[in-house]
């Protein structure tokens, strides 16, 4: 499985890195757009990153996987948001973990949980780093703390291929999962943007969303039972399908955020690879148009795989459009059944609704391996949205970000117009004419659609953080205050904590606590994360 190192100072590992010849070309392109030169700040050394002494001492029977090496705390220092990683690019590492566990067996974890437990340290479970809602941050104030990784647990114990389900550890990353999968014919089907980097731990810890927009989409529609270590001791559930006896014990692991205990394995339902898939791009000249257009799909229950919406600015900006319409774009698959009807009827209630699109532009593939969601503006969007890097952008004044929520269909319009103005005018006072705000849906339901903002503009050097605070509180009061969830699938963190506390039940809250002071009473796990 995947050993390589990752990247102290953008997403990925140390190959993802964008070499200094990519980052000299986008500076100098977006110096033509600014009107002045900027270049790109130099990314510093380990050797010459300041770090505060480690304050554990790790003793010699859990020195095998615990290490205090100074590269290993500097990588876990932060998750994957923009600003940490900047941070990163300008070599600050104020807080950093005391020590970073890579536990090999379960027996490994149990020691080094005991040892946190006895000492009072900070247990923070990491998965692959790419929170991007600070939920693998060392919290301010903390006498120690320890991140606990669980990169050496990376495997697939068991596969059921009668049942279609797979047992596998925590630890393992999205394609290693994958490439285990595949030679058998079978696929989880859990493809987050952050997929290459990230592990099955991680996707449950924080109710993860893959890219498919309708049906099974989140991580809760594939765990099948959770095994999870606490300081009170294992929880574990019963393998299987489904159960009507009482709460669900795997609802109460899935979405903990690491605050109630370590993941360490997993029965996850799997599925054959698809054969047959059906791709359109639909255009409307409105975006109200677009997004009723979106409704009536979703509510035919014809279950696209994919049924992405892209406002007309986040058409041109993402999928190549020019500015002035919003794309539908629609997807299906299947391993056994061709879905060339599907896609078809997808298309004509669209049409109804006010699309546009040429019946040759409608791509299907019989099963034969012919490439569908490739070419034209389907293709251009995707391209852009698996190829963010932040190594390019970050540095440079270009202040970007997003930000994600769900709302039912009657209330949608109306939302839409408060967020948009509401951000749209924070964005106009911090950052000007250069601010940009766009809209898609990332997930459609029958009765709502999640959308996801992005914004972006030019900000001025060193004062990035002030910056964004004050767009980012904004961005959140809009959506509490219209009746939104403060995240969607980016999961709470200690960022989204404020609109958390607002958007859930004070008894749920009380109940919340209740359990995390019987499974972690002395409180070490993830501190801040959820609740206090």
């Amino acid at each position: 499985m995947t050993t390589r190192k990752r990247s102290f100072w953008t997403w990925g590992f140390e190959a993802d890195e964008p070499t200094e010849a990519q980052r000299a070309e986008f500076a100098a392109r977006y110096s033509k757009r600014v009107g002045h030169e900027i270049k790109p700040p130099p990314i510093p050394k380990i050797d010459d990153i300041a770090l505060r002494a480690s304050r554990v001492a790790v003793p010699s029977k859990l020195s095998d996987w615990i290490s205090t090496d100074k590269f290993d705390r500097v990588v876990h220092t932060y998750g994957g948001h923009g600003l940490e990683l900047l941070a990163a690019m300008r070599g600050r590492f104020d807080n950093p973990p005391d020590a970073v566990a890579h536990p090999r067996t379960e027996d490994e974890l149990e020691a080094t949980l005991e040892w946190c437990q006895d000492k009072g340290h900070v247990a923070i479970p990491y998965g692959g780093g790419t929170s991007v809602v600070w939920g693998v941050n060392v919290p301010a104030q903390t006498d120690a703390a320890v991140t606990i990784d669980l990169d050496g647990l990376n495997r697939v114990i068991e596969v059921d291929e009668t049942s279609r389900a797979a047992r596998i550890q925590a630890g393992m990353l999205g394609p290693d999962l994958e490439d285990y999968l595949r030679p058998l014919g079978f696929t989880l089907r859990h493809f987050p943007q952050s997929f290459p980097w990230s592990t099955l731990g991680g996707w449950i810890a924080t109710r993860s969303g893959g890219h498919y927009a309708t049906n099974h989409t989140h991580i809760d529609d594939f765990v099948e039972s959770v095994r999870m270590l606490t300081p009170a001791g294992w929880w574990e559930s019963r393998r299987l399908p489904g159960s009507g006896a009482g709460p669900s014990p795997d609802r109460l692991v899935i979405g903990s955020e690491g605050t109630l205990g370590i993941i360490s394995e997993a029965w996850m339902r799997i599925q054959k690879r698809p054969t047959f898939r059906a791709t359109a791009g639909v255009l409307f000249d409105a975006w109200p148009v677009a997004f009723e257009a979106t409704r009536r799909v979703v509510q035919a229950k014809l279950w696209p795989a994919n049924l992405r919406l892209l406002d007309p600015t986040e058409a041109g900006r993402a999928a190549g459009l020019d500015g002035t319409q919003a794309i539908l774009i629609i997807g299906f698959e299947s391993s056994d059944v061709p879905q060339g009807a599907f896609v078809r009827e997808a298309v004509a209630i669209a049409r109804d609704a006010g699309g546009k699109i040429d019946d040759a532009a409608i791509r299907i593939s019989d099963g034969s391996g012919e490439v569908t969601g490739r070419g034209g503006a389907v293709g251009a969007w995707r391209d852009s949205f698996i190829g963010v890097n932040a190594g390019l952008t970050n540095g440079l004044g270009l202040l970007s970000d997003t930000f994600e929520t769900a709302i039912t269909w009657d209330k949608w319009p109306e939302f839409d117009r408060v967020v948009r103005e509401r951000v749209g005018r924070a964005l106009k006072e911090v950052l000007g004419d250069s601010a940009m705000l766009s809209c898609r849906f990332t997930h459609v339901y029958t009765d709502g659609p999640a959308p996801y903002y992005s914004f972006s503009g030019d900000a001025a050097l060193g004062s990035e953080l002030e910056q964004w605070r004050e767009i980012k509180a904004a961005a959140s009061e809009a959506v509490i205050a219209a009746g939104g969830t403060i995240t969607h699938h980016h999961a709470v963190g200690r960022m989204h904590r404020p609109g958390y506390d607002k958007q859930r039940p004070e008894l749920f809250a009380a109940a919340l606590r209740a359990v995390k002071t019987r499974l972690d009473p002395r409180g070490i796990l993830n501190p801040g994360v959820l609740i206090d």
